[in-house]
């Protein structure tokens, strides 16, 4: 019945994959944004264990340590090595003449650790020459790249061997870094920790993080618990410090309400739309279902007919909807927006869905139970 109903079955179809797009979307949109949120963590894998300052709530927030407190931290039992990380602001002057602020990142001078793994140009081992820095991807393409040759061309990206002004400092790029897009989508530049110390701007304090790795056998948990015993500082591994960044913009931030109304704007207008397209398909065939029951079918018979008619509607509007959230997210990847579609929202969407659907279902159900037979003879 509801599949020779075709204008009805196409209106509670688009109400279904209108909720399920929503909901997905945007939902993937916003776990986008906290797992940028998250970025330099994701981009330092080699690190068990983020030691900081107490007071420190997130990633960005990052309160600069004593240089005294490296040691100590090397001093606990079961860490395998223990390495300063700078992060800072650099100002960079482009060749037009405009400055674009820029994230800074020190990182060891003699082991490298917390330098970006994969690299599209160039290797790390570059650091150790010279003036050398590493930029990201998305920046050397984009925020930094070289004014157009031609008017109105398109920028030049920058290439190895060439030339940045950093805070009236001369830098060399000898590589360019795939990274993570940061929450705040600055360019990142990477270098070693005594030379960005040398071209950030002065500060009594330069070791903003100190990148801890466990010994085989030894739990990071409660390594880094030892750790925070030991010496007043603050350890996380990298998972907890993760969470810990996600938590500080669920709280303090009015992104999660803002996306939250979407996704339950997109709930409640699929809610509405199937239940009432349900509800009228019910209604104008009432006279079927009466007939049904004069024959002798069961009120069991029939709510299984309506339920089976609503899964039916469950599955395909969700995949639809499911199959245009993955083309959005396809065509954005190599773009600003974050997207992020885990399958734990997909199966949250997914329940979502067959409650839309059951909903619409039980409206109908009602009134097929308390239905008479007799009404089918009658007029």
């Amino acid at each position: 019945m509801l599949f020779r109903d075709r204008a009805r079955f196409l209106g509670i179809l688009m109400g279904v994959t209108l909720a399920s797009l929503v909901m997905t979307q945007q939902g993937s949109i916003f776990v986008g944004i906290m797992y940028r949120a998250s970025s330099l963590i994701i981009d330092i894998p080699s690190a068990d264990i983020w030691v900081m300052d107490p007071k420190v709530r997130y990633i960005e927030d990052q309160k600069p340590l004593q240089s005294t407190k490296l040691p100590i931290v090397r001093g606990v039992s079961g860490i395998e090595w223990a390495m300063p990380l700078y992060k800072g602001q650099i100002k960079a002057r482009l060749d037009n003449g405009l400055v674009q602020n820029c994230v800074m990142l020190g990182v060891d001078d003699s082991t490298l650790v917390g330098a970006p793994g994969e690299l599209a140009l160039g290797s790390a081992g570059d650091l150790r020459s010279a003036d050398a820095v590493l930029v990201d991807e998305v920046a050397a393409s984009g925020r930094l790249a070289k004014p157009p040759s031609v008017p109105g061309g398109r920028p030049t990206p920058l290439a190895i061997g060439d030339i940045l002004e950093l805070n009236d400092h001369r830098a060399i790029v000898v590589g360019i870094a795939r990274m993570t897009r940061s929450f705040q989508n600055q360019p990142t530049i990477i270098t070693t920790m005594s030379r960005a110390t040398t071209m950030a701007p002065p500060e009594r304090r330069n070791l903003s993080y100190i990148l801890v790795k466990a010994k085989s056998g030894i739990d990071p948990k409660q390594l880094s618990r030892d750790i925070a015993a030991q010496t007043g500082l603050a350890a996380y591994t990298a998972s907890e410090f993760q969470w810990m960044t996600v938590d500080y913009f669920l709280r303090y931030t009015g992104i999660p309400i803002n996306f939250g109304l979407s996704v339950a704007l997109g709930f409640l207008v699929g809610t509405v739309i199937t239940g009432f397209m349900f509800y009228n398909f019910t209604l104008d065939n009432l006279r079927y279902f009466a007939t049904f029951k004069a024959m002798g079918a069961t009120d069991g018979h029939l709510m299984r007919m309506i339920l089976v008619q609503s899964v039916m509607v469950a599955v395909l509007g969700y995949g639809v909807g499911v199959g245009l959230t993955g083309l959005f997210g396809l065509s954005t990847q190599n773009a600003a927006i974050a997207f992020y579609l885990t399958w734990q929202l997909l199966a949250v969407a997914a329940c979502a869905i067959v409650s839309i659907c059951m909903m619409a279902a039980m409206l109908s159900l009602r009134r097929v139970i308390t239905l008479e037979p007799g009404v089918v003879f009658k007029g």
